[in-house]
């Protein structure tokens, strides 16, 4: 099989069976007659040398190789139809839309308050990733802005500032230790503990804190989510150590936040494509990250991106 013997037309009406679970239901989708989505779902299967549905009269049923080939049509057809509508904007002469990638802490409780200070006129598209996600979307200038967790040293992207603020403790609403305005790590001793999974960034950092104290919590719940380690903590399911941007700018009820008596500081970036011309719309909301970040976390710091190396030296010797 060559490239060209894949057809748009086929990959859409694959992804709509796939999606919505029927050709019947993909055909009215696609504003196309059954036999027409049928015919080709057959001509795709035979381009491809292998069977992608499970046929059982009228009933069908993806393959295990359809399964696997949707994520990567799905992501093609998503790319397509950005380029369709950048062409669009591109002919009109509209605002090109502002692409922020984060974090999820960072998405939800940061971007948020600090968009809500601009008088948007641009689309903005917010893509959700890991970490290294977040870079690589800034690396490939796939985003215009990146906002992420150190480190954040790379060739293709240019730092405009870091962050610095002090993880906190989030407990449940009724907790005996509620009642204190700030705890040590030690009256943690012993308690179940809602941890992040990711051993590269705060994980690691955490595991070396609490490995000083001679009744270390018993980790109990991992999770790549700040919002699920609140969920957890509010259901009563542990406490946690967490860092403060969902703490404080995703308030759960049922769940109360204390600052540390140790200082665990955490940090984060602001990124942009390297060599890339700032927009205004970017420009804007690089400085109202730094406000909204001023106003949200306690005991903020903002760090010079030539501070880059030193943080990080004083990350690794934790």
């Amino acid at each position: 099989m060559t490239l060209q013997d894949l057809d748009l037309k086929q990959l859409e009406a694959f992804a709509a069976v796939i999606a919505a679970g029927s050709v019947t239901a993909a055909a009215r989708t696609l504003n196309r007659s059954q036999p027409v989505v049928s015919r080709l779902i057959q001509d795709l299967e035979q381009s491809l040398g292998y069977p992608l549905f499970l046929r059982n009269g009228p009933r069908i049923h993806p393959t295990e190789e359809a399964l696997q080939l949707h994520q990567y049509v799905q992501k093609a057809l998503v790319s397509l139809q950005q380029i369709r509508q950048r062409a669009q904007e591109i002919g009109q002469q509209q605002h090109r839309p502002l692409s922020i990638a984060a974090t999820p802490a960072l998405a939800a409780g940061l971007l948020p308050q600090a968009l809500s200070m601009l008088g948007l006129q641009n689309k903005v598209q917010i893509i959700s990733e890991s970490a290294e996600q977040t870079a690589h979307a800034v690396i490939t200038a796939e985003a215009d802005i990146g906002l992420c967790s150190l480190p954040l040293e790379h060739h293709a992207v240019q730092l405009h500032w870091i962050g610095q603020s002090r993880c906190v403790v989030a407990l449940p609403q009724h907790d005996p230790l509620a009642a204190e305005k700030s705890l040590a790590l030690g009256s943690l001793a012993g308690r179940r503990l809602i941890a992040p999974w990711n051993p590269q960034r705060l994980r690691g950092r955490f595991a070396r804190a609490l490995q000083k104290l001679q009744t270390p919590p018993h980790e109990t719940i991992e999770t790549n989510s700040s919002a699920n380690i609140l969920a957890c903590v509010r259901a009563g399911l542990g406490v946690a150590i967490l860092e403060p941007v969902t703490a404080w700018g995703m308030p759960l009820e049922g769940v109360v936040i204390r600052s540390l008596e140790e200082d665990i500081p955490y940090f984060f970036g602001v990124i942009t494509p390297q060599g890339r011309q700032l927009t205004t719309a970017a420009a804007a909301l690089i400085a109202a990250l730094e406000k909204a970040a001023a106003e949200l976390l306690p005991v903020f710091q903002l760090l010079p991106a030539g501070e880059h190396g030193r943080v990080m030296r004083i990350i690794n010797q934790e």
